[in-house]
């Protein structure tokens, strides 16, 4: 990981930095479209905590059991060193989506509409959270200009490609927030979306393969799909066809997502090649 200082025994990593900065300004929003749905601001922390601590155990967990098992068996001890690298966003998920679905039941909220209210934040703070990881792609066949200089080799800069694409899967669910149709759907298109996104970046990564240019990301990102589809077609049925269940006056205009959104994608751009070009 790319260190940015330290203050004696204590270093600033970048890749920290901006995981940090992605669960407040992910949470934040959060617990202000919470408020606006009439879930106490409480609630809505509380979920944020349990889903980044569950995300990280679980992105772990998968990372370990699907990406090099026999590594990590015959080596404990290299399980807890997380500050290496080797986590699974997959695993995060689905632990996040588990203890989500636990803590609503226990606080007695629909579950189906907090994920609608969570995932709109998660996904912006996945992309913010892209921006300060060192995981880069695969070298470049053709030198583009976009390329990153990394141990004398350029290679793609997959992490821009994630977080362009996380971005605009937030702006997706954002508008689609004032409008949509059941409880769940946002959650469902987050799911789908995500695991889409995953699949096109996965292609410029490095990572296990299974089959040709596949690889066991690819895998979890199919089943990821299925999954959000299944859901999306039951609670789709489940509704009935009714109206929409927010129509909302004071939506988000087109031009202001659009403004936002190159926004968050020419500063992102910025402070990506500031720091890691």
């Amino acid at each position: 990981m790319k260190e940015l200082f330290s203050f004696g025994p204590i270093h600033i990593y970048f890749f920290g930095l901006m995981i940090a900065i992605a669960a407040i300004i992910g949470g934040a929003f959060a617990i202000k479209q919470g408020e606006k749905r009439g879930i106490n601001e409480d609630i809505i922390f509380n979920l944020i905590i349990i889903v980044v601590i569950s995300g990280v155990l679980g992105a772990r967990l998968f990372y370990i059991l699907f990406y090099n098992p026999s590594f990590y068996f015959s080596n404990p001890g290299e399980i807890f060193k997380i500050n290496e690298g080797g986590l699974s966003i997959h695993g995060g998920i689905v632990s996040a989506v588990l203890a989500g679905y636990i803590y609503s039941i226990k606080s007695k909220i629909s579950f189906l509409k907090l994920a609608d209210i969570a995932v709109v934040g998660i996904a912006l703070a996945q992309g913010i959270g892209r921006v300060g990881c060192d995981v880069f792609g695969k070298p470049m066949a053709n030198i583009m200009l976009w390329g990153i200089n990394y141990n004398g080799q350029i290679l793609h800069p997959a992490q821009v490609y994630e977080f362009i694409l996380d971005y605009i899967l937030f702006m997706v669910l954002w508008r689609r927030s004032y409008k949509k149709k059941f409880e769940g759907e946002l959650f469902a298109i987050y799911l789908i979306a995500f695991a889409i996104i995953r699949g096109i970046v996965e292609f410029f990564r490095i990572n296990p393969v299974i089959w040709g240019p596949f690889s066991i990301s690819h895998l979890l990102s199919f089943a990821l799909v299925i999954i959000g589809l299944a859901i999306y077609t039951m609670l789709s049925k489940r509704a009935g066809g009714n109206d929409r269940i927010y129509v909302e006056g004071n939506k988000l205009k087109l031009i202001t997502s659009i403004i936002i959104l190159t926004a968050l994608i020419v500063i992102s751009i910025l402070i990506f090649y500031f720091v890691q070009g």
